[in-house]
């Protein structure tokens, strides 16, 4: 069996929750897209990061279906896993920074996938909604012709705090693997809720301009910050499971 890590990332200040990641950390031993196609799947994570270049920082980003060219929680884990200055992913160069319990990278929404950014007035409806069937958006008000790829249903907080609830719903059952947590991630029925989207709190701190401090799922912290020329920041803590 191929070695690999398994990492939390987006963490909450207590160290629970976060979205499983695995990490291999010799991308060497599986060159191949279909073998590491084939391995992401075995494994089931949300995403698996193969390291080509450990110094150059040189990832490649698998989800148990897709080869993906950004991932945000991907590139956190990978970023806190090799404490390098950046990381080389085939959507572009991924700035990384430690600072203190938290690991930050600087992406570009343009490489996040399609997401439909969906409000509510207030935290207790994001907490009251269903996870909703494939194919069955509307049911949280969201016209059918209106959805593009995964939903990110979020509300305010404290808006001027800049603190946001949210939860995110893949928009196909094959988009995410199965958590092993049992948490918001999971799958029951083949239906899944995203426990912490890395890729939406990039496209929800484009579009509204400011510092965000996210919590989604069943308690990940997610922090974003805008950055000039169209660069944002996005932030959480890491542990190490194994």
């Amino acid at each position: 069996m191929t070695d690999y890590d398994v990492l939390r990332v987006f963490c909450a200040p207590n160290g629970g929750y976060g979205n499983e990641l695995g990490v291999v950390r010799d991308g060497s031993v599986l060159p191949g897209r279909g073998e590491r196609q084939e391995l992401a799947a075995k494994l089931g994570f949300g995403e698996t990061v193969f390291v080509d270049d450990p110094e150059r920082g040189v990832i490649d980003i698998y989800t148990p279906t897709l080869r993906l060219p950004f991932a945000g929680h991907p590139c956190v884990g990978a970023a806190w896993l090799l404490d390098i200055p950046e990381l080389v992913t085939p959507a572009g160069v991924v700035g990384t920074r430690l600072d203190g319990e938290f690991t930050w990278i600087e992406a570009r929404a343009e490489w996040a996938p399609p997401h439909t950014l969906r409000q509510y007035a207030t935290a207790a409806e994001v907490d009251a909604l269903d996870v909703p069937p494939p194919g069955e958006r509307s049911e949280m008000g969201v016209p059918p012709d209106e959805v593009r790829g995964r939903i990110y249903a979020w509300a305010w907080e404290d808006e001027a705090a800049g603190r946001v609830r949210a939860r995110a719903f893949p928009g196909r059952i094959d988009e995410r693997g199965v958590s092993r947590s049992g948490g918001a991630g999971a799958c029951t029925g083949g239906i899944t809720e995203d426990e912490a989207t890395g890729a939406a709190a990039l496209l929800l701190t484009e579009r509204l301009g400011r510092a965000l401090n996210i919590t989604q799922g069943n308690g990940s912290q997610i922090l974003t910050a805008p950055q000039p020329h169209g660069w944002v920041e996005i932030g959480g803590r890491v542990l190490l499971e194994r």
